[in-house]
């Protein structure tokens, strides 16, 4: 295989992964509107068109860079975020201020750093942009993680949050291997070798302990929903959804929905991961009624 070919393949498994990252934005984040309330616990589809969110929008910019440099260049990826911040796809107010500076000419490392007293944001953001970085290394959950650290640095440098970006990377990795999904243990337990010590650790510990638990309901009130939109507080849940249902992008959908919580986080993570696979893709039907990743990313790359 050429390098070029290689390259093609990363590219095209992290664009899966990115549309069913945007599918999961898109589609849960109708179920904030109240109107939509009913459908979720019957399984029915709102109507669409539906629109991603920043979520996607994040998402873009770091295969963007992927493909520009094969492999995390935290300018360039911190310029990406900053040049293509859209304040209307519902950023948190950390980052909308971060993004405007940075745009304005500041160093990402002095305001990201300084985020929180100093403490670095703990949020879920680089985790929820990460699964199609993960698919880019399908040959290689280490360097995902490794490359996933990075990435989180430009935003997020609290410690819970840079591992919830590590873990989410490692799943879609694990779930994108050649040699098909793993199952769900196998999945967990990968995840968990590959993470350090952490609260985020310690709930995918809990979480793989739960994997035979059937509602998603009980076990988001163990491990959270995303509702305190903390890494630690979200990766543990996502991860747990997803590693039960790879393979089959509508039940892991709407098992994680049905949990509530920061519900197009949750679900774009875990839709990242799941079609981070090849046997995960959505279901046509839905990728029809979600917005097309940004102009700016296919175009270019593809």
């Amino acid at each position: 295989m050429t390098v070029d070919s290689a390259s093609e393949r990363r590219f095209e498994r992290a664009l899966a992964s990115l549309r069913g990252l945007s599918v999961g934005d898109a589609l849960g984040s109708q179920f904030f509107v109240p109107v939509n309330y009913p459908l979720l616990k019957q399984r029915v589809l709102p109507p669409g068109p539906w629109q991603w969110t920043d979520d996607t929008e994040m998402a873009s910019s770091v295969l963007a860079v992927l493909a520009d440099h094969g492999r995390i260049d935290q300018d360039a990826l911190a310029h990406s975020f900053a040049e293509n911040h859209d304040f209307d796809r519902g950023y948190g107010p950390a980052v909308n201020r971060l993004l405007r500076l940075v745009r304005e000419g500041g160093d990402w490392r002095e305001l990201a750093s300084a985020l929180f007293n100093g403490q670095g944001s703990w949020g879920n953001g680089s985790a929820m942009r990460i699964a199609p970085l993960g698919a880019w290394y399908a040959d290689d959950p280490e360097q995902a993680t490794h490359q996933a650290e990075i990435s989180s640095y430009t935003t997020h440098q609290h410690r819970e949050a840079v591992v919830g970006a590590m873990a989410v990377a490692a799943a879609a990795s694990l779930a994108a291997a050649p040699g098909g999904p793993p199952k769900p243990e196998e999945l967990l337990d990968g995840v968990i070798a590959l993470v350090p010590r952490s609260a985020v650790g310690a709930g995918l510990r809990r979480a793989r302990d739960m994997l035979d638990y059937k509602d998603a309901g009980t076990v988001a009130a163990v491990l959270g929903n995303g509702r305190r939109t903390s890494a630690h507080d979200t990766v543990p849940f996502a991860l747990w959804s997803a590693a039960r249902s790879l393979g089959d992008f509508e039940e892991a959908f709407w098992v994680t929905a049905q949990a509530g919580g920061d519900v197009d986080t949750t679900c774009a993570i875990v839709g990242g991961v799941v079609a981070a696979g090849a046997a995960g893709a959505p279901p046509a039907a839905w990728l029809a009624q979600t917005e097309e990743p940004p102009g700016w990313l296919v175009p270019a790359h593809h």
